[in-house]
């Protein structure tokens, strides 16, 4: 018995270390499932979306990528994370949802591997996101929840399902990270 509960002190230690920085969290590629992460996007703004193909909100990626062509060149990317917990409308492969984004959208800004946001597998990154030690804690409600992540990795903004990427305060919030 106290075994189990030292190595799930070590095991939970280990895991909020791994997870401190939002560019150190393990993550798939879409097609190819191979490891990555976002510390590529270190130093950039970003707009982390989990969406969706067979959504209501689905109509969104375009405005995002509107966001992604508009700001792209100032130090800012959108982030797409598929999800597949909100009315199974995510159902397709990596490769099915990357055909479906770029040739009904367009879209240029990078998709993920699909990943859980709320529950007993929520992925590590919604953890830092929405758990109880971010600054917008609570259940993802929905696809299409977003959060604005500065040029430093910090969560500055999280925004509704509902709230469009091209409301203003998304593109004032977008507007004052770039310039910090």
């Amino acid at each position: 018995m106290m075994f189990k509960k030292l190595f799930a002190l070590f095991s939970s230690a280990a895991i909020s270390s791994v997870s401190a920085s939002i560019y150190d969290v393990p993550l798939k590629t879409l097609v190819d499932d191979k490891d990555t992460s976002l510390a590529e996007h270190k130093g950039k703004v970003m707009l982390i979306v989990n969406v969706a193909s067979k959504c209501g909100l689905t109509k969104q990626y375009a405005q995002l990528e509107e966001l992604q062509k508009k700001y792209a060149d100032k130090g800012f990317t959108v982030v797409g994370m598929p999800c597949n917990q909100f009315g199974k409308q995510e159902p397709g492969t990596g490769k099915e949802i990357e055909t479906f984004c770029s040739t009904t959208y367009g879209v240029t800004f990078p998709i993920y591997g699909k990943l859980k946001v709320n529950g007993k597998e929520r992925h590590d990154l919604y953890t830092i996101l929405a758990g109880k030690d971010s600054p917008y804690p609570g259940l993802i409600k929905w696809n299409f929840t977003k959060f604005l992540i500065s040029k430093d990795g910090k969560i500055l903004a999280r925004f509704s399902p509902r709230t469009t990427p091209d409301d203003a305060k998304v593109t004032e919030a977008i507007e004052a990270a770039l310039k910090q």
